[in-house]
């Protein structure tokens, strides 16, 4: 990639630089027709016409080769310029080796070609200015290597030196038995197609950048199952328009080390690493999410950046070991569907910020956790646990519940709520609290239900536009008991089913005012409809009263227990 590229890419990000990359190659792209034949004397193409196209029939120990541009000795079939070059046929213990001039561009149209080679790579593309492989409709195209190769450069059983790119509605299927399956040493686009892809190694990588567009998926890898390694500035990024994919690695499912971005897609990941890796969408800079469904079984955090995560969108289910959502930096939510159901700690960066969506998550240790922490660097669970420092958690919208063994929302610094709806079914244990923060917890605007544990429990700080009650029950209340709150009217304001014994909650309502009078029920039942714990729409039957109050500030403390205040 010249420096122009790079130049603009750093201006204007991965999305202008696909658009960039995509004007570039359409032409190539979008050059043949849709109802080409597997008949070689009658592929055409808007641009080529047949006498400029040169075809091959591999005959496993020999070839046919009819036009320009191509030889075959000692079991390797070499394009030696630019040009169209269609093939067909099997090649046994043999390559196809392109070393066409750097200035002149190849076409590689595949008709069910099979090419197997004991010890190197069976397509190696060693010099052009770019090459571009063309799976003819229908074809199945099969590429495998042996466990060596004796040039170690050619680390895949599809390999370039050179940009490359692969389109057409065709299948091609890659064993590669030495490392990689398909490898670009420079860039790498996938425009369509279908593809199974078996690798030692990584599955698919651009060193550069691989960009994919479109196509089927299936990848089993030892290690990454797609990658980009290019540590250099603007180098390293992948980007995704849209795709589906099914993906099992013993790496990380898709990893740019410097980016990652991803547009649209269906993506099935199961990533069984038991090492640092084993994280199914990994990033070294920035990692955004627009839009795609997900379903993510990881032993490393599902989803990991180094610095930023951005979620614009897309719809997860999350099973991990570690972490669901992991950010160095800055993790920002804005409507994206999120059910974790099984993590170590739901959502933990330095600074968070929740603008809208749906969150549903289910944590062994913190739901949400605002905190310092690498990581690479501390050995996994348990990392991020400092107290302290200027990490913020920003709630401004979103219906959001935690199901949480440690912490249900934890900030070690600051949070603030300006809208949206949090339900927190906490912990049970006393060392770990519903809401726990370091600083101070702002509460304008919102609905907050956080149940839990009566050790640690904390409300939102005095002095909130907001008020809160805080409530210490004397005894534990079971899991499924009914909390419910009405007005001096009897109107229901809020009835809430927890889902793990109550000992204490704290409940902040944009109806609360400073000076009115309240009532507060435990136990009876609800004909409503019940949404992570929140009942609305049917009637409630009142069950035992607890107390009727008055709220008489920003926080208002029903029973003892907990932390002193004020908050």
């Amino acid at each position: 990639m010249g420096k122009e590229k790079l130049t603009l890419w750093m201006g204007l990000g991965i999305g202008a630089l696909l658009l960039t990359m995509a004007c570039e190659r359409n032409a190539e792209i979008e050059q043949h027709t849709e109802d080409q034949s597997t008949d070689p004397g009658e592929v055409v193409d808007t641009t080529w016409s047949t006498s400029d196209t040169t075809y091959i029939w591999l005959e496993g120990n020999s070839a046919s080769i009819n036009g320009p541009g191509a030889v075959f000795e000692n079991q390797r079939l070499t394009i030696q310029n630019g040009g169209q070059f269609w093939l067909t046929g099997t090649l046994n213990d043999g390559q196809i080796r392109v070393v066409a001039p750097d200035t002149s561009r190849v076409r590689l149209i595949l008709n069910n070609v099979e090419v197997s080679h004991n010890s190197d790579a069976p397509l190696f593309v060693q010099t052009s200015l770019s090459t571009l492989i063309y799976l003819q409709e229908n074809s199945v195209n099969v590429f495998s290597d042996g466990l060596s190769h004796t040039d170690e450069e050619s680390n895949a059983a599809v390999f370039s030196k050179c940009d490359l790119s692969v389109y057409g509605a065709g299948t091609l299927h890659v064993t590669g038995h030495y490392k990689d399956g398909i490898a670009s040493k420079d860039g790498l686009l996938l425009a369509s197609g279908i593809y199974q892809i078996n690798a030692a190694d990584d599955g698919i990588r651009g060193k550069d950048y691989l960009i994919i567009d479109q196509g089927a998926y299936a990848i089993t890898s030892g290690g990454d199952a797609l990658k980009s390694d290019n540590e250099d500035e603007g180098m390293g990024y992948i980007s995704i328009k849209n795709g589906t994919f099914n993906i099992h690695t013993g790496g990380d499912g898709i990893h740019g080390i410097q980016h990652l971005k991803i547009e649209d897609g269906l993506f099935d990941i199961t990533c069984t690493g038991t090492s640092a890796s084993g994280k199914a969408l990994k990033a070294g800079q920035a990692l955004q999410v627009y839009g795609g469904t997900f379903s993510i079984n990881s032993s490393g955090d599902a989803v990991h950046s180094d610095a930023d995560l951005l979620l614009e969108g897309g719809e997860f289910t999350v099973s991990t070991q570690d972490d669901a959502f992991h950010a160095e930096s800055t993790l920002t939510v804005s409507n994206a569907a999120i059910f974790i159901e099984k993590c170590y700690e739901g959502l933990e960066a330095q600074t968070i910020t929740l603008n809208s969506g749906t969150i549903t998550l289910t944590a062994s240790d913190d739901g949400i956790n605002a905190a310092s922490g690498s990581a690479e660097t501390s050995g996994g669970p348990g990392r991020g646990t400092g107290s302290g420092g200027n990490n913020t958690l920003q709630i401004n919208g979103g219906y959001i519940t935690v199901y949480a063994g440690g912490d249900g929302i934890d900030a070690n610094g600051s949070i603030a709520m300006t809208g949206g709806t949090v339900l927190v079914h906490g912990p049970t244990q006393n060392n770990n609290g519903a809401l726990d923060y370091d600083g101070s917890f702002s509460m304008s605007g919102g609905t907050l239900v956080a149940s839990g544990s009566s050790g640690m429990a904390q409300a939102p700080a005095t002095g909130s536009a907001q008020p809160s009650v805080l409530v210490y029950f004397s005894s534990m209340l079971q899991s499924g008991t009914l909390i419910h709150l009405q007005d001096s009217n009897g109107e229901a304001l809020l009835t809430f089913q927890p889902g793990k014994n109550v000992q204490s909650v704290v409940i902040s309502l944009p109806q609360l005012e400073i000076g009115k009078t309240y009532t507060l029920y435990t136990g009876g039942s609800h004909t409503g409809e019940n949404i992570n714990g929140l009942l609305t729409g049917g009637n409630y039957t009142a069950g035992s009263l607890y107390q009727t109050f008055s709220i008489t500030g920003s926080v208002t403390t029903l029973g003892s227990g907990g932390r002193p205040g004020p908050w």
